[in-house]
C-alpha cells in the first residue's frame, strides 16, 4: 500500500507537471528544485495554489500562502501533508 506522503507527493508532482506542460516547459522535476527555476511564473503559482486546493479539497490558510511554502515540490508537499493531517485530527 502506498504511503500517505508518497500519494501527496505524486499528486503535487502531477499538478506541477501539468502547469509546466501547459507552458511547453520540460516536466522533469527534482523534489527540491525551485519551482521558479523550473519556469513557473507568479501567475503559475496562483494556478498551482488553486489546483492544490481543488485536488486535496481544502483551503490553504492565508498565513500559509508564503514563498517559502511554494518554493519546491518538497516544501509544498510538507504544507499539504501538514494541513491534511491537521484536518484529520480535528
Amino acid at each position: 500500500m502506498q504511503s500517505f506522503e508518497a500519494d501527496v507527493y505524486k499528486r503535487i508532482v502531477a499538478l506541477v507537471q501539468a502547469i509546466l506542460a501547459q507552458n511547453a516547459l520540460p516536466t522533469e522535476l527534482d523534489p527540491d528544485a525551485r519551482l521558479v527555476d523550473a519556469g513557473l511564473t507568479s501567475m503559475d503559482m496562483v494556478s498551482l495554489m488553486l489546483s492544490v486546493e481543488a485536488e486535496f479539497d481544502f483551503t490553504i490558510p492565508q498565513g500559509e500562502i508564503t514563498p517559502e511554502n511554494f518554493q519546491s515540490v518538497a516544501t509544498l508537499e510538507r504544507l499539504v501533508a501538514s494541513e491534511l493531517t491537521a484536518a484529520q485530527a480535528a
